[in-house]
């Protein structure tokens, strides 16, 4: 079995790959239609590892850290299920019943309760979160946590955020 793994390539010719098995792609679109051909993931491009924020690496998103296509398109097809069923609408009825602060935990929790989901079965917390951020963006909710962690200068990390209502907060 050939081996493949997709690297970047700094050189004269801009922005090239080249993979393991030996073939020379380039650039980014050539390297992931490769990938893709090879079975691995076309966005860490086999590498199982994608870097967050400079200096920052952690287990590819789009594959579950595995490297492969397989798990890439089970993962996107989860992420599309959780968006179709994980609604604004449904996080937003769960938050009404919130008088005080809330953790992103426990909305998810609620939500995979209700829909009758069992753990793993679907990415509830990232869609939560996103969910709860459209709300706070939209000044139904306000953040009350702090940063867990601090990443470089520009990036902050939060473990398990808390929110309230912002007519509850009085905003």
């Amino acid at each position: 079995m050939t081996k493949h793994v997709i690297t970047p390539q700094n050189g004269i010719l801009g922005e090239a790959f080249a993979c393991d098995c030996g073939v020379i792609l380039g650039g980014r679109m050539a390297a992931e239609l490769h990938a893709a051909e090879s079975g691995l993931c076309s966005s860490c491009l086999g590498a199982a590892e994608e870097e967050a924020a400079p200096g920052l690496e952690r287990g590819c998103t789009s594959c579950a850290g595995t490297g492969r296509r397989r798990e890439q398109v089970t993962w996107q097809l989860a992420h599309a299920e959780a968006e179709h069923l994980i609604t604004i609408t449904v996080v937003r009825g769960i938050v009404a019943g919130f008088d005080g602060p809330f953790h992103l935990s426990e909305i998810a929790d609620t939500v995979r309760n209700g829909l009758g989901l069992p753990a793993g079965r679907l990415p509830v917390g990232p869609r939560v979160r996103d969910l709860l951020l459209q709300l706070q963006a939209a000044g139904e909710i306000a953040m009350l946590s702090a940063p867990d962690e601090m990443v470089g200068t520009d990036m902050v990390l939060y473990r398990d955020p808390q929110w309230q209502r912002a007519r509850t907060l009085g905003i």
